[in-house]
């Protein structure tokens, strides 16, 4: 099995509003928590690359409190290290998120949790049969009007 999975993306221009940048990291940890669950493995670290203007990168990892594969754990991480980052008027772009892998399992006791994360293998499943995502968080979306 791979030992990191990671997506990226690039604007089309150098962007510098905020939400767009969240909407971007929020998709890729949509797109980067799909493919740790399909390989039934779990996330231990999480990555987070924000290429700038002037050729300038700036690249911050952080270790998850649990290993996991669930879009909210890796979400929470990703926004920690952007917001970290300070980058609010940086002109960005492109983004990588990285998350190195390892085999585990995934517990939970918190029932109201464990109900918003039981709908993660099918949305899943809908990318699978679909070939892209096909529902994702509103917030990843951008340039939605």
């Amino acid at each position: 099995m791979p030992e990191s999975t990671g997506a990226h993306t690039s604007f089309g221009r150098d962007d510098t509003d905020a939400a767009s940048v969240c909407a971007a990291v929020l998709g890729l940890v949509v797109t980067v928590g799909e493919r740790i669950r399909r390989r039934d493995q779990v996330a231990r670290k999480v990555t987070l690359t924000v290429g700038l203007a002037g050729a300038a990168s700036v690249s911050r990892t952080r270790t998850l409190p649990a290993a996991s594969g669930h879009t909210e754990n890796l979400r929470s991480a990703a926004y920690r290290i952007l917001d970290g980052m300070a980058i609010q008027r940086a002109r960005v772009l492109r983004i990588v998120l990285t998350a190195e892998e390892g085999p585990g399992t995934q517990l939970s006791l918190d029932p109201e949790r464990e109900a918003r994360l039981r709908i993660e293998p099918v949305l899943d499943r809908l990318t699978a049969r679909w070939g892209h995502p096909v529902v994702r968080p509103a917030a990843a979306y951008r340039n939605v009007s």
